[in-house]
C-alpha cells in the first residue's frame, strides 16, 4: 500500500517509527509536511497539492497534527478523506478531540468517569467556579494548552483567584479542575488501537511537579490496568472516534477518571518503556481497514 503520514518533521521519534514499521511491512511510505500543502476544492475533483507535485495513489493517511496547526492539519486530513482515502483518524474526530471543553462535554454525556470541571465566561463567577470543584487546590487549564503547558495548581483559594483573573485579563478560555490528590502526581497513559488498548504505562511527575507529561521531565514505567481501566480508556477512545489515542487516566478514589484523549499520541514512551512495536499496529490497522471501498466507508464524510 502507499501511504502517507502527515508530519512536519520526519526525524521525530513518532513519525520515524511509524515510517520504519511500514517498510518493514513492505509499504510505499511518504512523509509528509502537511503545512507545505495546498488544496484545490473542486466539485467531484478535490485535489492537493506539494508544490507543483499533485498528491494522488495514497491508499491511506497518519495524521500527526500539531496541536499549535490543528485547523490547517484537518483542512489536509479532510481533503484526504473527500477523495477516498483512508484516514487513520478522522478530520472530525481529531478537531473534536482538540477541544477540550467539547471532549469533556461528550464524555460526560456518556457516562465516563471524570474529575468536576468547571467553565464560565463571568468574571463574577470566579468563586462558585472554584466552590464547584471542591475548592482549593484547583488546577487551572487553558483550553488551547497542550503538553502540560498552560495548567496550573492553585494551591489556595486566593492563588486560585489570581490565576484565573490573569488568565481572564489575557482573554483566555480556561477550565476549572478538581484536584486528585490521591494521583500522587502520576496518571496512566492508556494507548488504544482499533479499539484495544494496546500498551500501558504509568507516567509519574517528577519531584514537585503535578504534571506527569514526559515532556516536562517525567517518567514512564509499565502499568497493570485494571478491567475498569481499560474499558474507561476505550470507550472514551470510541466516544471521540479515534482509531489511534492515548487516553490519559487518573487513579481517583472512585474510579478512574479521563484527563484527555489525544488524537496524536507520542509513540517514543510507550515503545520505550514497554517495548512493543506500536507503531506496526498501527501500520496493521490499516491493513486490516483500507481498501479502494473507503469513499463510501468515511463515517465523518459531510458532517464538517
Amino acid at each position: 500500500m502507499k501511504i502517507a503520514i502527515l508530519s512536519r518533521n520526519k526525524k521525530l521519534y513518532s513519525t520515524n517509527s511509524l515510517y520504519e514499521a511500514g517498510i518493514r511491512r513492505g509499504h510505499d511510505v511518504r512523509v509528509i509536511d502537511y503545512l507545505r500543502c495546498h488544496m484545490e476544492i473542486t466539485s467531484l475533483r478535490p485535489s492537493i497539492y506539494l508544490g507543483d507535485e499533485k498528491l494522488s495513489g495514497f491508499d491511506a493517511v497518519i495524521p500527526r497534527i500539531g496541536a499549535t496547526y490543528t485547523f490547517f492539519g484537518c483542512a489536509v486530513v479532510r481533503q484526504f478523506e473527500m477523495m477516498g482515502v483512508y484516514s487513520v483518524n478522522e478530520s472530525v474526530a481529531i478537531s473534536r478531540s482538540r477541544d477540550k471543553l467539547r471532549s469533556l462535554q461528550l464524555l460526560a454525556r456518556r457516562g465516563i468517569g471524570l474529575p468536576v470541571t468547571t467553565f464560565a465566561h463571568d468574571p463574577r463567577a470566579t468563586e462558585q467556579i472554584i466552590k464547584h470543584v471542591g475548592g482549593a487546590p484547583v488546577v487551572i487549564k487553558l483550553l488551547e494548552g497542550t503538553q502540560g503547558v498552560g495548567v496550573v495548581l492553585a494551591e489556595t483559594k486566593k492563588a486560585a483567584e489570581s490565576v484565573i483573573e490573569a488568565f481572564r485579563g489575557l482573554n483566555a478560555n480556561i477550565l476549572a479542575q478538581e484536584f486528585i490528590k490521591e494521583a500522587g502526581g502520576a496518571d496512566i497513559r492508556c494507548f488504544v488501537v482499533g479499539g484495544k488498548v494496546v500498551a500501558a504505562i504509568k507516567r509519574q511527575g517528577k519531584d514537585g511537579e503535578f504534571r506527569s507529561n514526559l515532556h516536562r521531565g517525567g517518567s514512564a514505567s509499565i502499568v497493570r490496568i485494571t478491567p475498569e481501566e481499560r474499558s474507561t480508556a476505550t470507550r472514551a477512545a470510541k466516544i471521540m472516534g479515534l482509531n489511534v489515542a492515548g487516553v490519559d487516566l487518573l487513579r481517583s478514589n472512585h474510579g478512574p477518571v479521563v484527563m484527555e484523549v489525544n488524537s496524536s499520541p507520542g509513540l517514543e514512551g510507550i515503545e520505550t518503556a514497554t517495548g512493543k512495536d506500536v507503531a506496526g499496529m498501527i501500520i496493521e490497522l490499516i491493513e486490516k481497514h483500507s481498501d479502494k471501498s473507503t469513499e463510501s466507508k468515511t463515517r465523518t464524510r459531510g458532517k464538517g
